[in-house]
């Protein structure tokens, strides 16, 4: 029986892949740990590791683990940029990932966070909670004929588009290669410029790349409405968080709306309740009054969990039983 260490485990992972690990194809160690070049050597003397966002498959930790006899490296997600694509290619290391797990699931916690920011329910409920059922101060806008731009309009973004054309908006999008789905839904590619400046809501849904980089930034934000808002469903490396910061105290950025963060790996998916938060930029975030934070929480639901345990136990035993892989589950590194 193959043997996989699970990095960045919860408890949640462990029902799911149990669940999903019928006839006990593989044999799965859970550590709460994050891979790193630190941590790396719990995974000795295991045939594969399975990782999540936020563990750092870095050229020191590929190295370690190619030492180790292990070329099979599992992803329970959609997103690699933390993984060294070049030193895993050069090194002979399969790297698997999952890369449709339930775009519904991201693109309807995109949708809610637009319409929590919109109508301020999270306000709302504090004030019931209070017995105070004054409206003052929140007065929301509707969806209904604004115009979204969708950056990135693969499964995920697609499936934002389909429910954004439901509420009347009209969608603008940017993608160096336009989907012919989301131009049959009415939807006009424009470029960067042209979005920034005409969208009343900007929704990130592209992968981290080094074109990607923080293509939220001082110069970006500087075109953008007043009024604007934007949500990040993503990955945080996307927005320049600085940047972001100023333009909201500057009042040149209406709301916005994040479930991922850029130095999130020390905060997100743990519970910090009793600690003392020592990142001011992430604190200074929380602050503002037309800022909505979820904790990486928009993949999160039964299904989703489902077919990530589902496509990764199987990647992992074709891969560890030297079967042929279909080639999108396959991460070729040629970069």
């Amino acid at each position: 029986m193959h043997q996989v260490a699970v990095f960045s485990s919860k408890q949640y992972d462990q029902v799911f892949f149990q669940r999903f690990n019928q006839d006990n194809k593989l044999s799965f160690s859970f550590f709460d740990t994050k891979l790193t070049a630190n941590t790396v050597e719990l995974a000795k003397d295991f045939d594969a590791v399975c990782i999540f966002v936020n563990d750092q498959a870095d050229k020191a930790t590929l190295t370690q683990l190619k030492s180790f006899g292990i070329q099979t490296i599992a992803l329970r997600c959609a997103g690699f940029n933390n993984i060294d694509m070049p030193t895993a290619k050069s090194l002979g290391i399969n790297i698997c990932r999952v890369p449709e797990y339930s775009p519904e699931a991201v693109a309807e916690h995109t949708v809610g966070l637009m319409l929590t920011l919109s109508r301020k329910f999270h306000k709302a409920y504090n004030r019931i909670r209070e017995d105070n059922f004054a409206l003052d101060g929140l007065m929301g806008f509707t969806l209904h004929g604004k115009t979204v731009g969708i950056i990135g309009t693969g499964n995920i973004g697609l499936a934002t588009i389909k429910i954004l054309v439901g509420f009347g908006c009209k969608i603008l999008c940017l993608d160096p290669e336009p989907n012919d789905a989301a131009i049959a839904l009415g939807c006009q590619y424009v470029n960067q410029e042209q979005l920034f400046k005409s969208s009343d809501i900007i929704s990130l849904h592209c992968p981290l790349l080094p074109a990607t980089h923080h293509i939220i930034n001082q110069d970006t934000l500087a075109l953008v409405k007043p009024t604007a808002m934007l949500i990040n469903t993503s990955r945080g490396g996307l927005i320049d968080s600085k940047a972001v910061i100023d333009a909201l105290k500057s009042k040149h950025l209406g709301y916005l709306g994040i479930d991922v963060y850029e130095l999130e790996s020390n905060l997100f998916f743990e519970n910090l309740s009793g600690e003392i938060m020592q990142d001011d930029i992430f604190a200074r975030l929380s602050t503002f009054p037309n800022v909505l934070i979820t904790g990486h929480q928009g993949f999160f639901t039964e299904e989703a969990l489902s077919t990530i345990a589902q496509t990764t136990i199987d990647n992992l035993t074709k891969l560890l039983n030297d079967e042929r892989i279909e080639s999108e589950f396959l991460l070729y590194p040629q970069i």
